[in-house]
């Protein structure tokens, strides 16, 4: 006889307040096991193709941590001392493009050069802001990073724990289920398929669409000849999980930077004036680069990648990661795509569930 809803209910609220308890004395504590089981969970599908092709799963797992290291040391030695530089010079170069911006719009709107003006004030405030807060802001960001990551333990612990994890992720599950309720088992298997579909749709498709758009943005841009193109394109890679926004704020700040590098100007050399001619074409190619982008990924790389699967509506995915950051810190970002997943799959089959019930459909909805 199955125990009473109530029960149920209780029992169920106290190991969710006893997970969001741990979430939030443990927090730094377990973020090397959060991170290893997020690894794990992405590069099990890959393990299970390379069990089909007909190796053992350690020598899956074996094959899985030998491409992973050769891939993590080209970044280290060909991509994160660039990106860290385009990144240093891009703050330096902030207060320049500033006052260029300051320049132009005083050219075209004089009288923003009133200096009794509140929009002169506001341009001036800004400007001080950006040269003396830049440099400090990044230096802030780097040092709150370590200070609540311990570096060498995340390099050390979390690939460790990730291949653990994916060794024997299948036992895992197993005896995950050998643990659900009886009564409840094929239900809970039922959304524990529905969460699994949401964030491989999300995570693992979308995260790809991420990983090729940002390649393809920061290859055409540095192509293109674009000052701070991998660092533009990094930018817009990563937050093209938000439908249009990754396009947009990487195409703004690409386009900004294109007018900024490739605008006419006039040079002072050996005392004659030179000038250069606007170069549209340049302008007109990085603009290009992001409507390409753009058409990829709604026509080939979303619908390839990611499907007609259940995904996580961005408001939604933006109100969970505010919430659970700001609760949990960086430990609460990493575990709110989850979360929202299933939040997102309970709410869903609740849904349907009232709708199939006495309460929506009243007597005159009875058989």
């Amino acid at each position: 006889m199955a125990l009473p809803v109530g029960q149920q209910a209780k029992y169920w609220g106290i190991a969710t307040a006893v997970f969001l308890l741990a979430l939030w004395f443990l927090g730094d504590v377990i973020l090397p096991f959060v991170l290893g089981g997020a690894i794990a969970y992405c590069l099990d599908p890959v393990a299970d193709r390379l069990q089909r092709a007909g190796l053992s799963r350690m020598a899956s797992v074996a094959v899985i941590t030998l491409i992973t290291v050769l891939v993590f040391v080209l970044l280290i030695l060909l991509v994160i001392p660039t990106l860290v530089q385009q990144t240093s010079s891009l703050i330096n170069t902030a207060p320049e493009l500033f006052d260029r911006l300051r320049n132009g719009l005083t050219e075209r709107f004089p009288q923003l050069m009133d200096r009794e003006s509140v929009a002169y004030q506001q341009l001036l405030t800004i400007g001080e802001m950006i040269q003396s807060k830049g440099g400090e802001l990044v230096n802030g960001i780097l040092t709150s990073a370590l200070g609540l990551i311990n570096m060498l333990v995340l390099l050390v612990v979390v690939p460790v724990v990730a291949v653990y994890m994916l060794l024997d992720w299948d036992n895992m599950t197993a005896k995950i289920d050998e643990l659900l309720p009886r009564d409840h088992a094929d239900t809970v298997r039922m959304l524990a398929r529905d969460i699994d579909a949401t964030l491989a749709s999300f995570i693992r498709g979308q995260g790809l669409v991420c990983l090729i758009l940002g390649t393809y943005y920061a290859v055409a841009l540095m192509l293109a000849g674009l000052n701070f193109g991998l660092i533009v394109g990094f930018i817009a890679g990563l937050i093209t999980f938000i439908p249009y926004v990754g396009a947009l704020v990487g195409g703004v700040l690409a386009i900004g930077l294109a007018l900024f590098q490739f605008w006419g100007a006039v040079e002072v050399v050996d005392g004659d004036a030179i000038s250069y001619a606007t170069n549209w074409l340049r302008i007109a190619i990085v603009g290009g680069i992001f409507v390409l982008g753009q058409f990829l990924e709604g026509n080939i790389l979303t619908p390839k990648l990611v499907g007609g699967s259940v995904g996580l509506h961005p408001v939604w995915l933006l109100f969970a990661l505010s919430v659970f950051g700001s609760l949990f810190g960086f430990v609460g970002m990493l575990v709110a795509v989850p979360i929202a997943a299933m939040i997102g799959v309970l709410a869903r089959w609740g849904v349907g569930q009232y709708k199939h019930s006495l309460l929506y459909r009243g007597q005159s909805g009875s058989d």
